[in-house]
């Protein structure tokens, strides 16, 4: 008698255990596994501008150069750190202190023992799902290349 193998979910790659991020550590976790987990939101790539006077920090229209506006992906991933000296790695290590991670972030959730949404693409099997169901800004964000940062600052009200 064979073992009864366990269904795979819709959105688990092929060579990851379904359902992994449940019953797995973070730091356990193969960097296959963690990179699995980003659902393509793109809000950690939203350029955030602190208030000078108050220190406070408020998220932009405005994201990172280097994401693709379309498909909400880094579009020079593997050298991001080199591209854009401020680009924050997430790390099982780093993940629980990144308090300015959006509360819907696959890996604040899972550190934090929470489960994947119904949206997430390791559940669905969807990767579009997190733009159509998600908190995808996708079409909300303009490419920093496009804004004039002087003229932005000169346009606030006093």
């Amino acid at each position: 008698m064979s073992p009864k193998r366990r269904p795979r979910l819709p959105g688990t790659p092929a060579g990851l255990e379904p359902g992994f991020w449940r019953t797995k550590p973070l730091e356990a976790m193969s960097p296959e596994e963690w990179e699995a987990l980003c659902d393509g939101c793109g809000l950690c790539c939203q350029i955030r501008v602190e208030d000078p006077d108050t220190g406070e920090t408020a998220l932009s229209d405005v994201a990172c150069r280097f994401l693709d506006l379309c498909s909400h992906r880094c579009r020079d991933y593997a050298n991001r750190h080199r591209n854009v000296s401020d680009c924050v790695a997430i790390t099982p290590a780093n993940v629980r202190d990144l308090h300015w991670l959006p509360h819907s972030c696959a890996y604040r959730l899972v550190a934090f023992g929470f489960d994947l949404p119904a949206w997430h693409h390791l559940v669905c099997g969807d990767p579009e799902a997190v733009h159509t169901r998600g908190p995808s800004m996708r079409g909300e964000l303009v490419s920093e290349d496009e804004v004039d940062w002087a003229e932005e600052a000169l346009g606030e009200e006093c």
